[in-house]
């Protein structure tokens, strides 16, 4: 099974980080779609996770973002196995 096909999935989209300044981050999805993420207050104020930000932004890495609330997703782009 693709796993574009599964349920969890939709739910994701994938996008780059193009800018990233204090306190706000904006990405483009595959689809040339403009969001500002939603960060948490803890992601805001942690000067590691920025430097991250920065990393990924620099190697044009692609990263999943929730399509709803436009946050950074913790697992990134793990599925469950469904149960047979």
């Amino acid at each position: 099974m693709l796993l574009d096909r599964d349920e969890k999935i939709q739910n994701i989209v994938a996008a780059q980080i193009i800018r990233v300044f204090y306190p706000f981050v904006i990405a483009k999805t595959e689809t040339g779609q403009f969001l500002k993420v939603n960060l948490s207050d803890t992601e805001t104020n942690d000067p590691l996770f920025w430097d991250e930000l920065v990393s990924i932004l620099q190697a044009r890495l692609w990263v999943p973002i929730g399509r709803k609330y436009h946050q950074l997703l913790d697992d990134g782009w793990l599925v469950e196995p469904a149960i047979v």
